[in-house]
């Protein structure tokens, strides 16, 4: 008989063994524990037929429907969990932890596989993984203007050894209207916070954990409340470094990239930057005067910057001030300050 268990230990199990998501292909790719592989019961259409049916006529009926559905496939989904399958052994979920689950469990085990479902669902994942972002946590942000290379510095601080969550990288985004350029497909925010949840869980939480400094928004993703809250009543060692530097960066950064993309990314903020600097900052990317792009935008997210740092606890801010963009040296200079 299949095994029942909770979120906190499947997850554990899954660092073994295969989980398998028999919820349908859109409510796998709306989200979905990360690694796991779907194999629907239902279709996308079977699953509305299902369901319509369940409305109309009851359980009874929809039950019914449902095996006339399934009966032709319960060969091939057993092929597909033994292709999948780690010493006979499989994770099986699917959204509250129901009929779905439970009758692919039993399909697995009658063909000789061991398999053990969880409990609450893919539902109940979802609530245990925005618990953890709750818990309490030696969390140090890094903050510091646009252009201050926040993120290389942090890469190198986790390559000394530290543990860095890098939400950035995780969006898909690097927090501004320029955020997309050059980054993948931003996932769905569900899946986004899935991803998070798996580097967040994957951490020694005895341990300080790195994080920059960020708006709750990433483009369409959001960070988790709980993590969120965290972040902005935590220590934030502030990295100053000179407007210069900083447009110098912003340059190597954005100089190669289409101009209408850089144009599009200007009509996104054209209602706060004003007409005329609008104006200003289009005419500079027509004229390839990306140091000037940058001025201009740079005086915009700093006051934004400024106006949300005012928001933190007075004393939280602590600012540490480089003449030079270097990020492996600023990164070496944080990490002797937490030995003090």
């Amino acid at each position: 008989m299949p095994k029942q268990i909770f979120a906190e230990e499947f997850l554990k199990q899954a660092r073994s063994l295969s989980v398998i998501d028999v919820r349908s292909p859109a409510e796998w790719e709306q989200g979905h524990i990360p690694g796991s592989v779907n194999i629907p019961l239902f279709s996308n259409e079977e699953r509305a037929k299902v369901g319509t049916r369940f409305k109309q006529a009851g359980k009874e009926f929809a039950v019914e429907m449902g095996l006339e559905i399934v009966g032709p496939k319960m060969l091939g989904f057993v092929r597909e969990a033994k292709k999948v399958a780690k010493d006979k052994k499989v994770l099986v979920h699917c959204w509250r932890g129901g009929m779905r689950s439970a009758s692919m469990a039993w399909l697995f085990e009658t063909a000789g596989l061991e398999a053990s479902t969880l409990i609450g669902g893919y539902k109940g994942y979802r609530q245990y993984i925005r618990e953890q972002f709750a818990q309490d946590v030696n969390l140090i942000v890094l903050g510091g203007h646009t252009g201050s290379g926040k993120t290389d510095i942090l890469k190198a601080i986790e390559k000394a050894g530290e543990q860095f969550l890098d939400i950035e990288g995780i969006a898909h985004h690097k927090g501004s209207a320029f955020g997309t350029i050059g980054q993948l497909p931003q996932l769905t925010n569900e899946h986004f916070e899935n991803k998070l949840a798996e580097a967040w869980l994957n951490f020694d939480r005895t341990k300080r954990i790195w994080v920059e400094d960020e708006s709750r928004t990433l483009g369409k993703n959001n960070i988790p409340d709980p993590l969120f809250k965290q972040m902005r009543t935590a220590k934030v060692w502030r990295v100053i470094i000179p407007k210069q530097e900083r447009i110098k960066r912003l340059v190597n950064e954005y100089a190669f990239i289409d101009k209408e993309m850089l144009t599009e990314a200007i009509h996104k903020i054209k209602r706060k930057l004003g007409g005329l600097r609008t104006k200003q900052c289009l005419e500079a990317i027509e004229q390839e005067n990306y140091a000037l792009v940058a001025d201009i935008t740079l005086d915009y997210y700093d006051k934004g910057y400024e106006y949300g740092n005012s928001k933190r606890a007075n004393g939280s801010i602590i600012d540490i001030v480089f003449e030079k963009d270097e990020p492996e040296n600023t990164a070496q200079f944080l990490l002797e300050k937490m030995m003090e």
